[in-house]
């Protein structure tokens, strides 16, 4: 038997499991998703706003810049440490239990920064302090989207496991959607300075509320019925290490699979935040209201591309979006260099909806191809890994590249070379959509 589908038994769960109804486990899902993404999203535009002049004071803007999104990657390279802590939770005392505490974290970190002096107060010690709490942020985020997903798909009702495992994926949009009506309204009340200020607190210290909500939520749910009713034994107590010896080839072509959208979607909604007002002259706010117009098309078409994943299958529409994606991105990213905001909004809307079919059936995709033992860190490891390698070093690498060729179009080469990548990956992967979700 391949290594793909060793362990994958059709054993089904049984009927005594304790339940919650699946659409209260995925709005769940949803709302912790959405805060989650909303703290990430904050942090993601403040750092292409303000956070390089009050933390990384230098006479070059475009390193004070660079240094803020420094931190943006620092989160995602702490994701992998998130999958190793709450993988092993997940897979071993609980899904609910991961989810819960992978909120907790995230909520006192994001406050954190919102409390944190400046440089010109604290000096070294605002970035350090700045760093550590990104950090934190990185190893819940590690946590959240698998645990999200995954305990939607494990409370769905038979050919619906897509539709409900992609609910929480729209919390990143909406999140970021969540973000922007606070941050788009606080800058035009406090304006630029004022903003550069004091305000960019605002947005942070109002997740105080947001934590609260999502933490109830998330206590008046269920185990998950597999996880309840899986044999103990049969945990490893290293799940990451038992997934890397026994899934080696499905871990590194899942990661590949989720590779190109990361790349694309953080270029799109964080990276372009500073690179079409420094580089092309186009008003920050212009920017904010395309990314937010381009992810409201997104949470629309989440459910209609899930419903084709449930009917259709994973893979064509994954491979769809893929190949959609490494054509469209240099058309998408090529449209910044008109300055025209209605050609921009129409260009990102477009791959903001192909980053969807890829991504929506992921959301079943990836846990599937796991076995139940080892399923919430199989799940988050392909995931974090890609988006931490795709999406973590985007603004990076983009900000290297643009600085040697002063053209978006580079953008969208490097963006459409990694949506290849997916494409290949996603079909050298199996179908998955048959596959028995039980023990």
């Amino acid at each position: 038997m391949s290594e793909i589908t060793r362990d994958v038994q059709p054993v089904a769960v049984p009927a005594t499991a304790r339940k919650s109804p699946a659409s209260r486990v995925a709005a769940a899902s949803l709302v912790g998703t959405i805060i989650e993404y909303y703290d990430f999203a904050v942090y993601g535009t403040a750092a292409a706003l303000v956070l390089g002049p009050a933390f990384f004071p230098a006479g070059n803007a475009t390193l004070s810049t660079l240094a803020a999104f420094l931190t943006v990657a620092a989160a995602f390279v702490a994701r992998p440490l998130g999958v190793v802590v709450f993988g092993g939770i997940g897979d071993r005392v609980g899904r609910k239990r991961a989810l819960f505490l992978s909120l907790v974290l995230m909520g006192v970190s994001t406050v954190g920064v919102g409390l944190l002096p400046t440089y010109e107060t604290a000096g070294l010690a605002a970035p350090v302090l700045l760093v550590a709490l990104r950090l934190l942020q990185g190893v819940s985020m590690g946590g959240e989207w698998g645990g999200a997903v995954l305990l939607a798909a494990e409370h769905a009702p038979p050919g619906r496991r897509a539709l409900y495992a992609a609910i929480p994926q729209a919390g990143p949009p909406l999140g970021f959607l969540l973000s922007s009506a606070v941050i788009l309204p606080t800058l035009a009340i406090a304006g630029r300075d004022g903003f550069a200020e004091w305000a960019w607190r605002i947005p942070f210290l109002l997740s105080t509320g947001l934590i609260v909500v999502g933490l109830w939520v998330r206590s008046r749910i269920a185990e998950s019925p597999v996880f309840e009713e899986r044999p103990t034994a049969d945990t490893p107590r290293f799940p990451l290490g038992a997934l890397i010896r026994e899934h080696p080839r499905t871990l590194l072509l899942g990661v590949g699979a989720a590779l190109g959208g990361s790349a694309m979607y953080y270029l799109a909604t964080v990276y372009s935040l500073s690179y079409g007002p420094a580089a092309l002259g186009i008003p920050q706010p212009t920017m904010l209201t395309v990314t937010s117009i381009a992810a409201a098309a997104d949470v629309a078409v989440t459910v209609p591309v899930a419903l084709a994943a449930d009917r259709y299958g994973r893979r064509p529409v994954m491979l769809a979006g893929a190949a959609g994606c490494a054509l469209w991105a240099l058309p998408m990213f090529g449209a910044l260099e008109t300055r025209n905001a209605v050609l921009i909004t129409g260009a990102f809307t477009v791959g903001l909806v192909l980053i969807v079919m890829m991504f929506a059936p992921m959301a079943a995709f990836l846990p599937e191809l796991f076995p139940a033992r080892l399923r919430y860190t199989g799940a988050s490891a392909t995931f974090i890994l890609a988006v931490t390698l795709g999406g973590g070093f985007a603004p990076l690498v983009a900000t290297w590249l643009t600085s040697h060729w002063q053209s978006p179009l580079v953008l969208g080469l490097y963006a459409g070379v990694l949506c290849l990548v997916s494409l290949g990956c996603v079909r050298a992967l199996p179908e998955t959509r048959d596959r028995d979700f039980g023990v």
